[in-house]
């Protein structure tokens, strides 16, 4: 039977999809300052962490808790997430993650995110 591992982080809240990427003049598409700063800190907790890339199929679980009330899309929120938890070394691709599931929680002062990645 395979062992079953997980990693479980604390993020800060990532930049919406809307702020993730900018487009450049030429219609070129890159990573905005707000994602840039955003993998770097996820990056930097994954290697406080001491965290190796899970293999396999994987099962993300997010607990999002908001920075306020608004209204907001969690969806929004997903792909600044995952890229950066493949930027932090937590699996090779995102093409792992079989199964997803984003819960909204309570609003916490400048919002954070609380992920499970599993392993089987």
């Amino acid at each position: 039977m395979a062992k079953t591992r997980s990693v479980q982080l604390t993020l800060p809240w990532p930049p919406s999809v809307n702020h993730y990427w900018l487009r450049n003049r030429n219609g070129s598409i890159r990573v905005s300052a707000a994602g840039i700063t955003f993998r770097q800190e996820v990056w930097l907790r994954c290697r406080q962490q001491r965290i190796t890339g899970l293999t396999g199929r994987l099962c993300v679980s997010i607990d999002a808790f908001p920075p306020d009330q608004r209204r907001r899309d969690l969806d929004n929120i997903l792909k600044a997430t995952l890229d950066a938890l493949q930027h932090g070394g937590v699996y090779k691709d995102d093409s792992q993650i079989d199964q997803l599931l984003i819960v909204r929680s309570p609003s916490v002062k400048d919002g954070v995110l609380r992920v499970n990645v599993e392993s089987a």
